[in-house]
């Protein structure tokens, strides 16, 4: 079993309804199990595309699912939730990515983890960092705290609904 970090995000409709179908969904998978959930935070659009907020938050999961396998698995949760893929960071009901996968460093052409993207994001790292700030991301030489701590602001990215269940695969409160 490999201990992975999936970064959500949503930003059509009923974003957190879409959230909480997709931690249901990873859960529901024989090959997943979602271990605890972060806080769910409101970012500010990423990228050049004008859109909504997003609804982000991290999942902590056990898998024994290949990186493509879990992958896959993934994309077929977005498909069913109507995800589509018609402008790149354009606006989605789903968006679910790997951001770690066990301490492993993996670059095929379908996908590069840790998430190429995992230390630039406050709206990923804010998350992460409740669920394992002291955990060492592959690659970038420091701990996710670490990492954060190298962000002057918090600009764009505050906190939406924590979490009342310490990090656990609970309910969310105000």
């Amino acid at each position: 079993m490999f201990k992975c970090y999936i970064g959500l995000g949503s930003n059509l409709g009923d974003r957190e309804g879409y959230l909480t179908q997709a931690i249901a969904r990873l859960d529901e998978h024989p090959g997943i199990r979602v271990l605890r959930c972060s806080s769910i935070y409101e970012t500010e659009p990423y990228g050049p595309v004008e859109q909504g907020d997003f609804l982000n938050m991290v999942v902590e999961i056990a898998t024994a699912l290949s990186p493509e396998a879990l992958l896959d698995a993934l994309q077929s949760i977005e498909n069913a939730l109507h995800r589509k893929r018609l402008v790149r960071w354009g606006p989605r009901t789903i968006d679910l990515d790997i951001l770690l996968y066990g301490d492993k460093m993996i670059e095929t052409e379908k996908l590069v983890v840790p998430h190429p993207e995992i230390a630039k994001r406050l709206f990923v790292l804010m998350p992460l960092n409740e669920l394992a700030p002291d955990l060492a991301i592959p690659g970038i030489g420091q701990t996710v705290g670490e990492r954060l701590k190298k962000f002057r602001s918090v600009k764009g990215v505050r906190l939406w609904k924590r979490n009342c269940g310490a990090g656990e695969f609970a309910p969310f409160e105000n």
